[in-house]
């Protein structure tokens, strides 16, 4: 009977499409705490002033609460009630006043989630409340119209009612005492009530003066008998004065019954008989029975949270008032909950922190402008869950300085589910007691595989039923999917929002499909039919085998049967041979997470961490057109998140979640992928594709592994990759499993700062050749790269920092490097910001180097002085034979008295121009080599100058010689030098 009314609320099985019709609009209740102490600065002011339209207005130890369609009570100090006054000469008062702060302390305490990746702001300091609907029975029966969210978003809600309204007289004037607040997974409704009960501790709530909450998934574990005064004070000793005189008092009394669904509940007098006496002991579900009937208590009020499959447990007769909790259905409200928390003093850590408050304004107006693109990141955001998740993964992102084991994308998404899954049965009433995480796994994972395979992203209602409904063949697997349908399927899948495709599906946050596929494709749920009859039936043939092994034990040692242990061997062939075709299915998973690491189609797209950027902050320029035809879907996060499911953390919060992964199948499936993997990461990676691999290292978590696979990596080029901090930890991470030296590092172009270089300190240690042009490091920098080349254990030979604003104070800091470093061969400086007192000081600290060869001086604005200067001292030094001094300003007198230095003479070769005397310079390609490279990041009109004086130089000294092949290698050299003149011209280099 039960699961017949339930069905009634269900939708028709021919349309999924109409789950998005129960969606939220975007009119409703605005609400915001703000504590007078938790304030944000001035530009956070701003913004919620702009919001809330009010002014900001200081109050001690009270809330603001701004509220739009609906009007709500003052928020007045608690009164001395006539509850309060039977009670103010006993020692309830101060019962009730330490049960206020034991609840305080409890409900205010944070996950460990919060805590972990990144700063958290408590309970009552500063919230969003969620829009909350009044509904009714007969709402929540009938099947939702067959709406999409841009509908939605221009469809206002008229029944908002306030927390603080729920139990308000009804439509009829009557007192409401039992309240049902339902939500899908993910709307907030834990938050909600722990956000209650802390507002009744500091006397927020003054409508009632004693809060008394329960977990129903507490109660659900309980079966012997109890009373409720003895269920309350187990629970609550501070109460031990008060309860005696729940019955007798006028008392203003709240039960909360958080998760209603872990309970089976029976109103039927045959199943729950009625009980008056809060003193007779009766199972725990017949007290919530006789709660809700009014029977025990009936002055009491009650509000009740569960999720909409759940609701029709209770007979509509008892309940007062029901409450639909819709999330953030308005952009508006979405945008508060990301400025409060990306606005908190402590979300950029420690260090600089006027720098990264600009960072942190900077990320949230342009969360801001994304989310009024309707862009589908507003859609998600509707569930207040998917905000968080959106804020920690711009934490981790933005203000990661160190990524320690548990500092993990893979970690973050397993943590967000456990946060929103952990202990959740998908139905208390199915005998299969099947956790909700391992059926998402299992459904939505088969899904989300599918489109990663075929490479889509949006499904149609035909996917979904394909995928959900075909394999249906038991009543319990239809009232399971029902179940889903109703709770969670909204959680994962929402309508896509793109003109054209508003009867599709997608996930709510992209990155999420590529999760759940991770794990439906490592917890073995993609299998042949073969293999999984096979499972069924090793699994069979197992049990019997062992009962057989008993009793085979048994007979032999009374009749000397000999055949019995053939037998029974026989029964063992079939286990082992499925054992081995396991050992198959994990080599098929280390394969597949191969081949998706290094597909050669995704080799020039952006790293992984930028795309997640982009998908959340949006991509700032034109928008694509939605008839212009797109480029196929990448899932590139997908290999990353299988190996990031197989670390053992993640491994034990999916057990936790009742999808088990077992430590010898994580180990056979890295011993099947090592070879694979290191093969193939030795082909040469281009740099965002390298950038990917090191990120899977680090999310794999395997230290051993990663070891292997970094030995095998003697090149990293990361040249162009935008070098966050959290990319510059997770390189420096990774590197740090060996102490191998690596032949060379290039991170030319990669936005490097000093903070950048302090990070990568230890892997700079050990590269041979460095290359760091183009990263905007200055003097601070360079003070960095001092204290790098003054390292006993540093092995850097050639160091090039190109392109760089040194300057002279930089200048100084590496001329102390070059005084007392041994291994550095190699440094180039060209276009360094030198200027005359630059070459300077660096001329005076060059005496005292015993190993530099090459010294680039090139683009630094020097005149004569400065240039012969430092060919002065090169002249003297030990090992010093050649200086780069072209693109500078020097005179046709400075040229001639260095064209006049010789090898064999002076040690020295300074290479100013083309020529050399009456000759064409050895070195004139690499020179013209240089210029061609670092033109876009030159002032052309500077080079195209430079490039006259070289051609009018070559002209001069070809006219000069009577060699005939000289003259030809003049016209070839001159020929390379206007053709370079006329594509400068004409901006095509």
């Amino acid at each position: 009977m039960l699961r017949a009314m339930q069905c009634q609320s269900c939708l028709p099985w021919g349309s999924w499409m109409q789950l998005c019709g129960s969606l939220p609009g975007s009119s409703g209740t605005r609400s915001m705490y703000l504590c007078a102490a938790s304030v944000p600065g001035t530009a956070g002011s701003t913004f919620l002033k702009k919001i809330l339209h009010v002014s900001s207005i200081s109050f001690p130890r009270c809330s603001i609460r701004y509220q739009r369609g609906c009007q709500e009570h003052a928020v007045q100090p608690r009164s001395s009630g006539h509850g309060l006054s039977q009670l103010r000469n006993v020692a309830s008062s101060d019962a009730i006043k330490k049960h206020q702060k034991s609840l305080s302390a409890w409900f205010s305490h944070q996950p460990n989630e919060e805590r972990q990746f990144g700063p958290s702001f408590s309970l009552d300091a500063v919230h969003v409340d969620p829009v909350i609907r009044e509904s009714s029975l007969e709402e929540i029966l009938k099947p939702s119209p067959d709406l999409t969210i841009q509908n939605q978003l221009q469809q206002p809600f008229s029944q908002v009612i306030s927390l603080q309204n729920l139990f308000d007289v009804d439509a009829c004037g009557r007192q409401v005492k039992n309240v049902v607040l339902y939500g899908t997974v993910g709307t907030g409704k834990s938050t909600l009530i722990k956000k209650m009960v802390v507002d009744w501790c500091h006397g927020l709530l003054p409508r009632f003066e004693l809060v008394i909450p329960f977990s129903c998934e507490d109660l659900s574990h309980s079966h012997a008998s109890i009373s409720l005064q003895r269920l309350i004070t187990k629970k609550y000793q501070h109460l031990r004065d008060v309860v005696p005189m729940l019955g007798t008092s006028n008392l203003k009394v709240l039960f909360i019954l958080n998760g209603l669904e872990r309970l089976n509940l029976d109103f039927r007098l045959a199943g729950t008989e009625l009980c008056c006496d809060p003193n007779e002991p009766v199972p725990p579900s017949a007290i919530v029975v006789n709660l809700l009937r009014k029977y025990l208590l009936p002055e009491a009020s009650i509000i009740v949270t569960t999720r909409p499959s759940a609701v029709r447990r209770i007979p509509g007769k008892y309940v007062g008032r029901y409450a639909e909790i819709c999330g953030f259905s308005d952009t508006n409200l979405q945008k508060m909950y990301f400025q409060m928390r990306l606005s908190q003093p402590g979300c950029s850590g420690e260090n600089s922190v006027s720098s990264s408050s600009g960072e942190q304004e900077n990320l949230v107006e342009m969360l801001s402008r994304n989310l009024e693109r309707h862009n589908q990141i507003a859609a998600a955001c509707f569930l207040p869950s998917y905000c968080w998740l959106v804020c920690t993964t711009l934490h981790f992102l933005y203000f990661t300085r160190t990524v320690p084991p548990s500092q993990t994308l893979t970690g973050i998404y397993t943590s967000f589910l456990r946060l929103n899954f952990s202990g959740e049965v998908l139905d208390s009433t199915d005998p299969t007691n099947i956790s909700m995480m391992k059926y998402v796994a299992k459904m939505v994972g088969k899904l989300a595989y599918e489109g990663v395979m075929s490479r889509k992203t949006t499904f149609s209602e035909d996917d979904l039923q394909q995928c959900f409904e075909v394999e249906m063949k038991t009543e319990s697997e239809l009232n399971l999917l029902e179940v889903f349908r109703s709770d969670v399927f909204r959680f994962f899948l929402t309508p896509c929002v793109q003109p054209g495709k508003e009867h599709t599906f997608v996930f709510t946050i992209p990155a999420m499909q590529e999760y759940l596929a991770a794990l439906y494709v490592v917890l073995g749920e993609k299998k042949t039919l073969t293999q999984r009859v096979g499972k069924e039936l090793s699994e069979v043939i197992g049990r019997v085998s062992e009962d057989v092994a008993i009793v085979v034990s048994i007979i032999s040692k009374v009749l000397p049967l000999r055949f019995l242990p053939v037998l029974f061997n026989l029964l063992k062939i079939f286990p082992r041979y499925f054992s081995r075709l396991s050992g198959k299915n994990r080599d098929a998973i280390a394969h597949t997470m191969a081949e998706e690491m290094f597909k050669e189609e995704d080799y020039y797209n952006d790293d992984v961490l930028d795309q997640i950027n982009s998908s959340i902050l949006g991509v700032e320029g034109p928008v694509h057109h939605p008839d212009e035809s797109r480029d196929d879907e990448v899932f590139e996060l997908f290999p990353i998140f299988m190996g990031g499911i197989l670390s053992r953390r993640n491994r034990a919060i999916l057990e936790q979640l009742g999808c088990s992964i077992k430590n010898l199948a994580a180990f056979e499936i890295a011993k099947a992928m090592k070879k694979t993997v290191i093969r193939k990461s030795r082909k040469g990676l281009p740099p965002s594709e390298l950038m990917d691999y090191l990120f899977f290292l680090h999310e794999f978590q395997n230290e051993r592994f990663t070891a292997e696979a970094i030995r095998s990596l003697r090149t990293v080029n990361l040249s162009s990759v935008r070098m966050t901090p959290l990319k510059c930890s997770v390189l420096a991470s990774v590197m740090g499993t060996t102490c191998h030296e690596v032949e060379e590092l290039n991170l030319t172009s990669c936005n490097l700062d000093t903070n950048s270089l302090r990070i990568l300190f230890p892997v700079l240690l050990r590269c041979k050749a460095l290359h760091l042009q183009l990263n905007s490091l200055g003097s601070d920098a360079c003070k960095e790269i001092r204290d790098l080349l003054l390292h006993d254990k540093c092995v850097v030979s050639n160091l090039r920092l190109g392109n760089n604003p040194v300057g002279e104070q930089g200048a100084q800091y590496l001329a102390e490097a070059l005084a007392g470093n041994r291994s550095l061969t190699h440094l180039s400086l060209l276009h360094t910001t030198l200027g005359d007192r630059g070459a300077e000081i660096i001329a005076q600290h060059l005496a005292k180097n015993q190993h530099l060869q090459d010294l680039n001086l090139g683009y630094n604005s020097l005149t004569d002085t400065a240039a012969l200067h430092v060919v002065e001292v090169a002249k003297k030094h030990a090992t010093l034979d050649k200086v780069h001094l072209y693109f500078n300003d020097i005179s046709e007198e400075g040229k001639r008295a260095l064209h006049s230095l010789r090898m064999d003479r002076d040690g020295v070769r300074a290479l100013v121009f083309l020529t050399a005397g009456t000759d064409v310079s050895d070195y004139w390609s690499s020179i013209l080599n240089v210029v061609q490279r670092n033109l876009p990041f030159w002032d052309r009109e500077r080079v195209r100058q430079h490039l006259v004086l070289i051609l009018q130089d070559l002209e001069s000294s070809r006219r000069q010689t009577a060699n005939p092949w000289r003259k030809a290698k003049f016209l070839r050299v001159e020929s390379e030098v206007k053709k370079m003149l006329g594509k400068l011209q004409h901006g095509t280099l």
